[in-house]
């Protein structure tokens, strides 16, 4: 707590002031934490003392990010569309720099580029360096000649421990291809709380593991009124994970980068209100980079229809990411997006068309 506070003294982060008149004060909070590796080994112990944010207003109790003014004047250019990515450019190598809250990722095409922005900060900032990107964020990454693995592996682990699923058979899929689960009218009630936290904890696993996300969607609707059936489900995707705790994903080095969609859904699949599901994922060359499952907000006619309304859910995602990869410096003429329907890959294709499609809202 005494290295906090002599941190603050030594950064200068704070003018003592008289209390503006009709200013509410903002309180302050002491955080503790243990830092850990990939392995749970202890590497740090943390004091920090923060401000209670949720009392304040951006505009009206702060307007000022030390950390952004400084790379700003440093030839640091914001990101457009993410506004907490820097990019510096010099001659033909590129720095690029993203931050979340205190941590710090960067990464150059030069390596000379990297030491020099570690030197800037470390001689501007009270910073530690932790070396090659290894953990963040639950994040497991190692880093390889052929390419980039990430998994939650460990996060997996604490899990099953937290849920008391360590023991006990696993299964080889998520969910029974043969079951759909409804509402369950007549079905036992079981612990809420329990329940909506176990759906908490693996929707932060779909982070990197695209296998799990459409039934931990489906399971996550039943979060208001859970029974015996919906948490036997949830605690299905428990035992899967048991037996594919190391399952993660794999980005190989390669020249191929090009974005591309794939979508898809079912007809009419919810039980209960008749809904489809849409599902998409996001190609950059070979590396899958984003993927969701979200049931349709309106009931579909037909399987043309269904896949129709997929099909634009993730021509928006490609939208959103064809923006954010411009602040990467990489532009994008021409996207395709995969659709197995021909109905509806006519309706999208055929300006005529899209008249019969005026009851969709968007």
């Amino acid at each position: 707590m005494q290295e906090e506070l002599n941190q603050f003294e030594r950064n200068d982060v704070w003018e003592l002031v008289s209390r503006p008149p009709s200013q509410t004060i903002i309180g302050t909070k002491w955080v503790f934490r243990n830092k850990l590796d990939d392995q749970s080994n202890i590497v740090r112990n943390k004091a920090r003392l923060v401000a209670q944010g949720y009392c304040q207003e951006e505009g009206i109790d702060y307007d000022y990010d030390r950390l952004s003014s400084f790379l700003l004047q440093n030839g640091f250019i914001r990101g457009k569309v993410d506004t907490t990515l820097f990019v510096f450019e010099k001659a033909q190598d590129c720095l690029l720099v993203q931050i979340y809250v205190d941590d710090i990722i960067f990464c150059a095409t030069n390596d000379s580029l990297c030491k020099k922005f570690s030197k800037l900060m470390q001689g501007e900032f009270e910073m530690s360096m932790m070396g090659e990107l290894n953990f963040f964020l639950g994040l497991q990454i190692k880093q390889c000649q052929e390419g980039i693995y990430i998994s939650q592996s460990k996060y997996t682990k604490e899990l099953l421990k937290k849920f008391g699923i360590e023991e006990g058979r696993t299964v080889s899929t998520p969910m029974a291809t043969n079951v759909k689960i409804d509402k369950d009218e007549k079905g036992k009630f079981v612990d809420e709380s329990k329940y909506r936290g176990m759906i908490g904890s693996l929707l932060y696993l779909t982070a990197s593991r695209p296998d799990i996300l459409h039934v931990v969607c489906l399971c996550a609707r039943f979060q208001s009124n859970p029974k015996e059936s919906h948490m036997s489900a949830v605690k299905r995707i428990f035992r899967y994970l048991k037996g594919t705790i190391q399952y993660g994903l794999f980005y190989p080095k390669n020249e191929n980068f090009s974005l591309k969609g794939y979508s898809d859904s079912d007809y009419a699949g919810n039980i209960d209100d008749r809904k489809s599901t849409s599902g998409s994922c996001q190609f950059l060359g070979d590396c899958l980079v984003s993927w969701f499952s979200k049931k349709q907000n309106c009931v579909s006619l037909s399987t043309a229809e269904a896949e129709y309304i997929s099909a634009a859910f993730c021509c928006t995602q490609l939208l959103w990411m064809k923006q954010t990869l411009a602040d990467y410096k990489c532009s994008f003429e021409n996207v395709p997006i995969f659709c197995d329907n021909i109905s509806a890959i006519n309706i999208a294709q055929n300006p005529v068309h899209h008249n019969r499609t005026k009851h969709i809202e968007i």
